[in-house]
């Protein structure tokens, strides 16, 4: 387990509600190659901080990268919903990006 990853785990265990700390975890998983794992970490923000927009474009990209392209659809297509709610154009226009690329 990498130092960093470590870290995260322990902010977490101790209850951090901070979503950036979970989208982290999800982003260091993916950055050690676990895929798997990443997806399942992104899952778990989803389920904790639904409007955290940028999960949903790495969320799809781990799919992708997994061949999982239905997957990566799903999660795009959220990211695009929750981008609009939420007014982050940026985000929006890259998840269309993405999904017209998925």
């Amino acid at each position: 387990m990498s130092k960093r990853l470590e870290m995260i785990e322990g902010l977490i265990a101790k209850g951090s509600e901070d979503p950036f700390h979970w989208y982290a975890r999800a982003m260091e998983l993916r950055s050690l190659g676990r895929l798997e794992d990443a997806l399942t970490a992104y899952g778990e923000v989803r389920e904790k901080f639904g409007s955290y927009v940028p999960t949903y474009l790495m969320a799809g990209q781990v799919c992708l990268e997994l061949g999982k392209n239905s997957d990566a659809r799903t999660w795009l297509e959220q990211g695009i919903t929750t981008a609009k709610a939420e007014g982050d154009a940026h985000a929006l226009s890259e998840l269309e990006a993405a999904l017209a690329g998925a």
